[in-house]
């Protein structure tokens, strides 16, 4: 047997040196001498150099600030938001009895598009809900309110109805209620208008029930504004169609000043504090004619004691406690720029025991600002902590999790105050009233506006190049009826006698909407991207080939204003990849139980460049 396994003294080889090997020990072990572990999984403890030793090798006799906190008082300065500013337009007094989301998103529900008459869904709800009103007037004066404001059969001969007649299940609507419903959309546009009344031109009316119908009317108009929340103007929009974003401002008083955040890149559909930055550069929001609230500047002292914070899979701090093993950190693989999974990590194991909760309470709309904790540990020292992350606020060593961004870059101190956005965790999307898909064709130098969804005057959406076929289709049928009655005379074909034939340009589908490069004004460099048109070519058609107009309002912006608008898109809005821009009804509840629902709009990233295959100049084959 080797006499290094069992050595009778060992005070004797150590003292010759015998054991070169061995230089130091780094682990204390015991020898068993049994199969039954029973007695060693008790962590009988008898000898208190065993306790020491164990201390040793865990490491405890290594810590630093261990003690832990059992009394803290918290000195909190806030203040709430007051003012609100819709993109570039007047100011407004904060209103926290909506969804901020709904507030900055909302958007006017069309009820045309160009001359065309859409969101029958719409008018027919209203057109019920008002003839509900009026119940008690009797027949004839809902009979003389389906008469005023009727909703009108559309004619397939006209070319002002075709956006009806070119879709079946449109036109098969327009034709179950034509004459039968009433338009309440026209009514609610009528008692917009200054000065208009529910009683305006109808003879039935008593001066009585004139007078009630005026009432109700006014009551309709809050209805339908309360159902839909929407802009009501175009000074209260805070979308901005050049940049496809939606951007606003608030502000908050602080000691005799303001706290201006602005939000300049809003389109993601859900907004939270990080969509907002401090702007040192405006120290204040124009004056709303209401003062701030009392005692909003006041600020919050608190006395607590603090608990520790708890997590499923923790690392437990006990000895002989194993921890649970629904949460596996252990399954975890970050890769090496996987910042966020490794911070974590080092958060839930390395400093899991080190955090403390104070949880305080407060309203939405805040702005808080922890000026410091006062804190007592078990061992009687005060010690006075203040808000980490402050310095500069480009500082590259700099870390911090829930504070605004200060702009600029000229060494800008940190601000370090806490948000509380009144805004919803929660809301529910419908499917895309219109979709635009904005892509880059390098091969035709250009960008295309695709009309993905298009909405249909009924109020639901179609695939774009279905309807546009349809649509087209339709013009096609008119100008063949006008041809075969003899109201048009065509040109005579012409009689192809090489086996090619020469052509200026093809064509696209007429939900591609062409942007072409314009130079920006009072500048040589930069450019952005101009809403063209293209020509609509019908067959046998003599005149001048009309100009094929945008069906969606995303693609329509100034078209329908007198006079018409150029519409520009700056050009980094449309990225290599292209844009999506949807429209969809959005619904959520309040904390106050009331339901809002509104129209926004959101932005997505596209799929990639695409090609129109558009050509011009070329020598096509003769079929023969």
């Amino acid at each position: 047997m080797n006499k290094y396994v069992a050595i009778e003294n060992i005070a004797t080889e150590l003292t010759a040196k015998s054991l070169v090997g061995i230089t130091m020990w780094n682990r204390l072990e015991a020898r068993p001498r049994t199969n039954n572990f029973d007695r060693a999984l008790r962590a009988e403890v008898r000898d208190a150099l065993w306790m020491l030793s164990k201390q040793w090798q865990m490491g405890e006799f290594l810590g630093d600030d261990a003690g832990s906190p059992v009394f803290s008082r918290m000195y909190m300065a806030k203040t709430k938001l007051t003012k609100y500013v819709p993109g570039s337009h007047s100011v407004e007094v904060f209103d926290e009895t909506v969804p901020l989301e709904a507030k900055v998103e909302k958007r006017n529900i069309p009820f045309n598009i160009g001359t065309a008459a859409v969101s029958l869904d719409m008018r027919l709800l209203m057109g019920r809900h008002w003839l509900k009103m009026i119940q008690g007037m009797g027949n004839t004066v809902a009979d003389a309110y389906i008469t005023q404001y009727k909703i009108a059969l559309p004619d397939a001969d006209k070319k002002e109805d075709a956006y009806i007649t070119a879709h079946k299940e449109a036109w098969q609507q327009f034709n179950a209620v034509a004459g039968r419903c009433m338009d309440g959309g026209a009514l609610y546009a009528h008692l917009k208008t200054p000065g208009g009344k529910a009683s305006d031109g109808m003879a039935v009316l008593t001066p009585a029930q004139a007078a009630e119908a005026d009432t109700k009317g006014e009551r309709f108009v809050a209805w339908f504004e309360k159902l839909f929340y929407q802009p009501g103007a175009t000074e209260n929009d805070a979308w901005k169609p050049q940049r496809l974003e939606y951007q606003f401002a608030c502000s908050a008083p602080v000691q005799g000043q303001e706290k201006v955040m602005t939000a300049d890149e809003y389109y993601q559909g859900h907004l939270d504090w990080y969509n907002l930055d401090i702007d040192p550069a405006r120290q204040s929001l124009p004056d709303t004619g209401t003062p701030p609230p009392a005692g909003i500047e006041e600020p919050l002292k608190l006395s607590f004691i603090p608990v520790p914070v708890n997590f499923d899979g923790m690392p437990n701090t006990r000895w002989w406690t194993f921890e649970d093993g629904r949460t596996n950190f252990g399954n975890i693989k970050p890769t090496t720029r996987d910042i966020g999974k490794l911070l974590f990590i080092e958060f839930a194991l390395l400093y899991a025991n080190d955090w403390f909760l104070v949880p305080v309470t407060l309203p939405a709309g805040s702005v808080a600002t922890v000026k410091g904790l006062a804190v007592t540990n078990v061992f009687g020292e005060r010690l006075w902590v203040e808000p980490a992350g402050k310095g500069l606020d480009d500082a590259w060593n700099k870390w911090s999790m829930f504070t605004l961004n200060t702009k600029g870059n000229m060494g800008e101190q940190t601000d370090t105050s806490l948000l509380v956005l009144p805004t919803v965790s929660k809301i529910q999307e419908g499917k895309p009233l219109e979709e635009i898909h904005l892509l880059r064709d390098e091969m035709a130098n250009m960008v295309w506006g695709i009309e993905s969804i298009i909405p249909l005057a009924t109020g639901s959406g179609k695939h774009g190049s279905e309807a546009a076929r349809e649509l087209k289709a339709r013009y096609q049928q008119i100008l063949d009826k006008k041809i075969g009655n003899g109201a048009v005379i065509p040109p005579a074909p012409p009689a192809y006698k090489a086996d090619l034939r020469y052509e200026v340009m093809n064509t696209v589908p007429e939900n591609w909407i062409p942007f072409i490069p314009a130079r920006v004004e009072n500048s040589i460099r930069a450019i952005r991207l101009q809403r063209a048109a293209m020509p609509r070519i019908l067959n046998g058609d003599p005149e001048k080939p009309e100009k094929t107009e945008p069906r969606t309002s995303l693609l329509r912006e100034g078209l329908d204003a007198t006079p018409a608008a150029t519409y520009f898109v700056n050009e980094e809005e449309v990225t290599r990849a292209g844009t999506f821009v949807l429209e969809s009804y959005q619904r959520t509840r309040w904390y106050n139980g009331k339901v809002v629902t509104w129209l926004g709009i959101r932005k997505q990233t596209g799929r990639g460049e695409g090609a129109s295959n558009l050509a011009f100049d070329q020598a096509i084959p003769v079929k023969k």
